[in-house]
């Protein structure tokens, strides 16, 4: 995941200026909160937590060729 450096917030900073998150989000579309120096949470809009949850068709449908390619010995052997 590429992360924007002006996305980028201290825990410490985010619990004394949870404004400056917000408007980070509706600019961005994220804000990445550190925590130890380490990327910890990602605040997103709640309307794409939807769209992240959901998996696309054409991607699944990608994985299952792949995944029927891969095993087709074993899928014939279990057809039997």
């Amino acid at each position: 995941m590429k992360i924007d450096t002006n996305t980028i917030v201290s825990m410490t900073e985010a619990n004394q200026n949870f404004s400056k998150v917000a408007r980070l989000v509706d600019q961005y579309g994220s804000a990445v909160i550190l925590k130890n120096n380490t990327p910890r949470y990602l605040v997103i809009e709640f309307q794409e937590a939807d769209s992240l949850q959901e998996a696309d068709t054409d991607e699944v449908t990608e994985i299952s060729k792949h995944l029927l390619a891969r095993n087709a010995e074993i899928y014939k052997e279990l057809a039997k």
